[in-house]
């Protein structure tokens, strides 16, 4: 890829783009199975064929960024997502066929799958190139026009996704705009059809509110303090291994990572211990480590340090990871920390911590455990480790989380027959093979009168027949 400085997209140049997409929208406002399928399939070859400049990218955005994690987590959830819905789309596009009641037969009814227009696409930093392939599957899935706005902490992925859909599809079609908050406040103001924005709550409340301007529907794909349940009957070692896992991937950097642990009072040692233990065995080096993925801008650094200092002022034990006895230093890596003793006052309790920092919160009863869950906002995730089904049942039912994983960490949002989203302030909407093929579908309903019937009868001049008939009827 060549090395060249991403120039933002002018207001001017936005509302042009937005234009041209309507009236296009216009013009074919059915796309046909055909149509979609080969839209699919060029992506898929060019996913595959730029691999390698999607990690370049990636890795100059990021300073340090793993390239299997960039290939597993960003190209191929990606790949994925497009083959399984080539292998689904012509059943989703089928109009859907539904019994009417049999006071309005012989009528029929049915489900058209509309496309609903040129919607926007908000992608975010920390998995760039993912999240902006997969809701542009969907939208093109459905039939819909599709802008794309990256995010500008990741410039370089910015300008190559802005390259290579440039080379795959008309503007008209799918473009990309590319600029900083002045620009992302231009692009959440157009009166699209539909906005998926993936994001932080709190800027996921100002997109909202700009959407609100336009009535356009939302997707907020948000986050929140994911928590990790351990039961005292559970394998310690096997906890730490998926624990490390999803929270060490992209170095915390992922919004279903686990936040924080909820363990059995007696175990929290043994926690720390097997945590410590399983770092040292994934990751032997960590700051000269380059499957040890940085923090993405020095700024990021800076709040994740002080939610650790602020738990240590506050009477917390910070415990660092660090297996080869590395300096930290003051570049982008960040080696990571367990937190225990911690109390509701710390900030990292407070919000999402976003990074490689776990605290521990010790629990008696598995009832406690839950009831802490319950009275914070409610969770994008929530993982549970017990092999008992009747527990797992109760985690599952007693708690509200966007997601959930028994025994595993993140791996979710990694089927493409879950829907992925939120609830309450971890967001809104879904998407996700077949549920993100309705998020950028209108369902609209269909009736159609047959030529026998007895529609009349229902209509004035009303009568003393009339009555009776609603008296049957009600």
């Amino acid at each position: 890829m060549e090395d060249s400085a991403t120039v933002d997209t002018s207001v001017d140049q936005i509302q042009t783009l937005f234009d041209a997409q309507r009236k296009a929208f216009r013009a074919e406002p059915k796309r046909p199975l055909q149509a979609r399928v080969s839209d699919l399939k060029r992506l898929l070859k060019a996913v595959k064929a730029a691999q390698s400049e999607v990690t370049a990218a990636i890795e100059a955005d990021f300073g340090i960024r793993s390239h299997h994690e960039t290939l597993g987590a960003e190209v191929f959830t990606s790949t994925a997502m497009i083959k399984h819905t080539l292998g689904h789309l012509k059943e989703w596009m089928d109009d859907e066929e539904v019994e009417i009641a049999p006071t309005f037969q012989p009528a029929k009814g049915r489900i058209v799958n509309q496309p609903l227009g040129v919607v926007g696409i908000i992608s975010p930093w920390n998995y760039p190139f993912q999240l902006a392939i997969q809701p542009l599957v969907a939208a093109l899935s459905a039939g819909c026009r599709v802008m794309i706005k990256p995010s500008e902490l990741t410039p370089k992925l910015a300008e190559l996704l802005k390259k290579m859909l440039g080379e795959l599809y008309p503007e008209d079609q799918v473009c990309v705009v590319t600029g900083g908050p002045s620009v992302g406040e231009a692009f959440s103001g157009l009166p699209f059809d539909h906005l998926l924005f993936t994001g932080s709550t709190r800027l996921g409340k100002i997109i909202m509110r700009a959407a609100a301007e336009n009535l356009t529907p939302v997707t907020l794909e948000l986050g929140g303090k994911s928590p990790c349940i351990l039961h005292d009957s559970f394998p310690v070692a096997k906890f730490a291994e998926r624990v490390v896992y999803g929270k060490l991937l992209n170095a915390g950097q992922t919004c279903v990572a686990p936040d924080y642990l909820l363990v059995p009072d007696g175990k929290v040692d043994a926690v720390v211990a097997a945590i410590e233990k399983e770092v040292a065995r994934c990751y032997p080096k960590l700051i000269d480590n380059r499957d040890y993925t940085a923090v993405i801008a020095p700024r990021h650094r800076k709040r994740l340090l002080a939610l650790a200092a602020d738990a240590a002022e506050k009477g917390a034990q910070v415990r660092v990871m660090n297996p080869a006895g590395e300096e930290e230093g003051d570049g982008r890596k960040m080696l990571p920390r367990v937190v225990t003793g911690v109390t509701d006052d710390m900030h990292l309790m407070q919000e999402e911590i976003f990074g490689p920092i776990l605290p521990i919160v010790p629990y008696t009863e598995l009832d406690e455990a839950v009831a802490y869950v319950n009275d914070r906002p409610r969770p994008l995730a929530l993982y549970y480790f017990d092999r008992n089904k009747k527990r797992q049942q109760q985690v599952v039912t007693e708690t509200c989380s966007g997601g959930a994983c028994l025994n595993e960490t993140m791996m979710h949002v990694a089927q493409d027959n879950l829907p992925f989203g939120g609830v309450g302030p971890s967001g809104m909407g879904a998407y996700h093979g077949k549920q993100g093929f309705d998020t950028f579908t209108h369902k609209k309903s269909v009736f159609q009168q047959s030529r026998m019937n007895g529609a009349k009868m229902l209509g004035p001049p009303y009568s003393g027949l009339h009555d009776t008939l609603f008296k049957v009827l009600i």
